[in-house]
């Protein structure tokens, strides 16, 4: 991969050092010939590890797309943001990127980040395709500029819910949210979904993201006498959670989302995290299609789970929509995106008129001897 070349892009944070590629001074790119397109996402902070999975994929993806020509005829070159998944800092990654004339951007991961981050790309004219952030709002406010490749969290809060109802009935649910718009976004989605089925959460509670100690909150959910605990959250908390439960002798079952998504959730949890229960799409790393890009991957020592492919996937539709519509004209490319299908490492796409992907819905994971798996 080392033909790519990137630009990073910091805003109050420190580019993984282990990007070691040729770096971009130039903001103008039409004089090396070259198409700049942007991925947005936390490569410093707690949820660095996600930011990983985009790096890669969109690394892996540049690298292949330019191998078969670029785009246009251009090869393609990456400008690196890191938002932290702080609001206020992918604004001003946004602005940075947009004040770069980047072609597009892949990002961002979280949905607090992604949604301050769209108003900018919207008053620059910039497409923005999101691999992970799933709050409703993101898609909701009539953007012509905004699509994400990940589902939503109504989609995800009610797959999550008929899973209880269908699978664990009579089981007491407890609901926590980080105060997050991903976290609280899909909590309250899955909440809503349960009472409506007539199922009302023990108790329904916000979390405090970054603690260390959850044992207080524990001894409530046991006087709540919780079967199940659902999390609108990240890995961290619910590893923490789930291990403190335990440690507390506490064998409620945790539940969550595509925040648990990744193999540092064990890392934190070990045997504790067994059982756990997360939704996601269909595991892309299955498909047959996928078995050279997987094997590429695994060659290098990194697992491409998560959002690895759909970073991948999302510069695959956009490559395609650019080359449909024989321009990098936005309109022009969103346009193509709404109207045709694509195929990519995560199957074949379409996008909806909001800009929401038209593809896998979600499924049930559950966590066994540190690697999670479909559940039954």
């Amino acid at each position: 991969m080392n033909n790519v070349k990137i630009l990073a892009v910091v805003a109050g944070a420190t580019l993984l050092a282990a990007v070691a590629y040729k770096t971009l001074a130039p903001a103008d790119h039409s004089a090396d010939n070259t198409i700049l397109i942007g991925v947005a996402g936390p490569f410093s902070g707690q949820e660095a590890g996600f930011g990983e999975q985009f790096r890669r994929g969109a690394l892996k993806a540049v690298d292949d797309l330019n191998a078969q020509g670029g785009v246009l005829g251009k090869p393609l070159t990456l400008a690196l943001g890191d938002d932290a998944c702080d609001p206020k800092q992918a604004r001003t990654v946004a602005e940075d990127l947009a004040s770069k004339k980047v072609a597009f951007v892949a990002g961002h991961f979280c949905s607090g980040s992604s949604i301050p981050a769209s108003e900018v790309y919207a008053e620059n004219n910039i497409l923005q395709i999101s691999p992970a952030s799933t709050n409703p709002k993101l898609t909701e406010r009539g953007f012509a500029n905004v699509f994400r490749t990940c589902g939503r969290d109504d989609s995800q809060g009610k797959v999550a819910a008929q899973y209880v109802i269908a699978k664990l009935p009579g089981k007491k649910v407890a609901v926590l949210d980080d105060k997050s718009a991903y976290g609280q976004g899909l909590a309250d989605e899955f909440a809503a979904n349960l009472t409506a089925a007539g199922v009302v959460p023990v108790m329904r509670e916000s979390i405090a993201a970054g603690e260390k100690d959850y044992s207080a909150l524990v001894s409530r959910l046991k006087e709540a006498q919780a079967d199940i605990v659902y999390l609108g959250g990240y890995k961290t908390e619910g590893g923490l959670i789930v291990r403190q439960m335990r440690d507390q002798g506490m064998t409620a079952t945790l539940m969550g989302g595509d925040g648990l998504v990744t193999e540092e959730f064990w890392a934190i949890t070990g045997p504790a995290g067994q059982g756990t229960l997360m939704t996601f799409s269909p595991d892309p790393r299955l498909l047959p299609r996928n078995a050279d890009l997987v094997a590429f991957f695994r060659a290098r020592n990194y697992e491409p789970e998560a959002y690895t492919l759909y970073t991948y996937a999302t510069i695959q539709a956009w490559a395609q929509a650019v080359a449909k519509a024989g321009t990098l004209d936005s309109k022009a490319v969103a346009d193509t995106l709404r109207a045709s299908q694509f195929d990519t490492a995560i199957g074949t796409i379409g996008f909806d008129s909001k800009g929401d992907v038209a593809g896998p819905t979600y499924v049930m994971y559950v966590w066994k001897d540190g690697k999670y798996t479909y559940a039954e």
